[in-house]
Parts: structure tokens; sequence; C-alpha cells
């Protein structure tokens, strides 16, 4: 069963964060506000989703549209925007997420195409296919946290392992452009790199999906998985699978979960969190 925001009025709430809670509330507010009858949903897809998330983790969001967002309701969501990240507490900084028409968000997109983003650490909107991906489809729908409208699985039809497994192959090559265009990484950059390529390869593994055809877990899950997997049919005298590869995966995971806004000189690839 979806869980919804609104009972965070009467105790409950859509994270385990009051403050996280309350920001919320006022962006489903303010998003309401300036779409009218535009707005058909709010959600919350990526690490919250999934169940990964922590005190340092990015907010992703979901805002589905009936149709897409005029110019003028542009400058008021991105003025609104600006707003919220000027509040004190420090989930204000880190929402991250797109504004996707219906009609976009049913299917995987083969064109891929640019969305309205915010991303995180932004006070301003940019165009980017980061969260056109089947795997923020599947976040969304098999276990998207409902802040407002229908139940994402109306929204979105299945996504299957085919689609998954495609969806990572492309975000591989995303990647290797990335790797052969830039001059230099920031350490955080490449520890997102890493854990990111410890998702794909859990994706990639169907042997990892003993109770679900298609599953995609959160940055950390996927670094141990990784790192299991990674020892399998290697020789190691260490008895714990895994413990090889702890001085890549360990600080990776350390460093990625920074709240530090410090990135590549020139940005991480659209698929940065493959969420």
């Amino acid at each position: 069963m979806a869980l919804s925001l609104e009972r965070d009025r009467t105790g409950g709430g859509a994270t385990a964060f009051a403050d996280l809670n309350q920001l919320l509330i006022e962006l489903v507010d303010g998003v309401r506000n300036v779409l009218g009858d535009t707005f058909c949903g709010a959600y919350l897809q990526g690490s919250f989703a999934v169940g990964d998330a922590d005190a340092h983790s990015d907010v992703d969001f979901i805002v589905v549209t009936k149709d897409d967002v005029a110019s003028k309701q542009q400058a008021e969501l991105q003025a609104l925007h600006q707003r919220l990240y000027a509040l004190t507490t420090p989930w204000a900084q880190h929402l991250e997420g797109s504004y996707i028409p219906q009609k976009v968000l049913r299917r995987p997109d083969p064109d891929r195409r640019p969305l309205l983003y915010l991303d995180n650490g932004a006070t301003e909107f940019a165009f980017d296919n980061h969260d056109n991906t089947a795997v923020v489809r599947w976040s969304l729908r098999e276990h998207g946290v409902v802040l407002a409208g229908p139940d994402p699985r109306e929204l979105v039809d299945p996504i299957t392992p085919d689609e998954l497994r495609a969806d990572v192959r492309w975000a591989l090559a995303e990647w290797a452009e990335w790797f052969r265009s830039s001059d230099s990484i920031s350490r955080r950059g490449l520890a997102v790199a890493v854990l990111s390529h410890c998702r794909i390869l859990h994706t990639l593994t169907p042997v990892w999906w003993p109770r679900s055809a298609s599953r995609v877990s959160g940055r950390s899950k996927s670094s141990t998985r990784s790192g299991d997997r990674l020892s399998v049919g290697h020789s190691t005298t260490d008895p714990i699978p895994g413990r090889r590869w702890a001085s890549l995966l360990t600080p990776a995971a350390y460093r990625a979960r920074s709240r530090s806004l410090a990135m590549p000189p020139n940005g991480l690839p659209s698929t940065e969190t493959l969420t």
C-alpha cells in the first residue's frame, strides 16, 4: 500500500524525518498552487522509495503533470524552488527531481527526451533526461511514496527485466562517454561512479533476483552485493566474501553520501544515480 504524505499531519509521515516531511508538504502545496488543473501527482522515488535512504540522502521527487508545463508555470515553479532552497532545513538544498507529463511517463521513452529537471543543490531548472529512464519508472511504480495524487501503478505500466537491463546498458555507455570527455573528476564524482556501476552490475545479474523478475537496489545495498558477487570465482584466503573490495567500495559509499555539493567540473552524466 502506498504511503501518503497526508499522514504526517496526524502523526505519520512519508519519511522518518519530520523536517523533511514539512518541506515536502510545502513543496506539494506550492506545486499544486502553480500548476492548478495541470497537476496530477507528486511522489518520492529513488532511495526513499526503495528503502535505502538515510540522513545524507538526496530527496528524489517526481511531479506528474496532465500536460506540458507552460513557460509562465516554469518561471513560477523555479521561484518556488528558490524559496524552498532558502529554508533552514538541510533537506531544502537536496531536493532533486523532474516534472513529467503523464503521456511521457506511461512507458519507457525510446527518445529519452529531456524533462524539466532540478538537480541536487540547484536553484534553477535545466532540461535533462536524468529521470527519463526505465529505472526511475520502475522505482516509482513499484515503490513510489505518494505525496499527492493517484497510486503510481495507475500512471506507469509494468517495467520488464529486459527494459531494466537495456536501460542500465545505455547508462554504461553514458558513463564511458563521460569518463572519456572529463579532464578531471572530483572524489565525490568518482565515488558516485563506483556505486552507480555497482547498481548497474546488480541490475544486470539475474542471480540476484530470487524473488522478483525485475529489481533495482539503492547504492549502498548494491555496493555490498557487488562486493560479494565480485569475490565469487576468485581465489582468496579471505573468509568474508566481498572484503577484498572493501578498500574501494567502503570509501566510495562514504564519499557519495557526503552532503557536499562539489561535483566534477563538467557535471555527472544524466544517469548518475539511476533513480
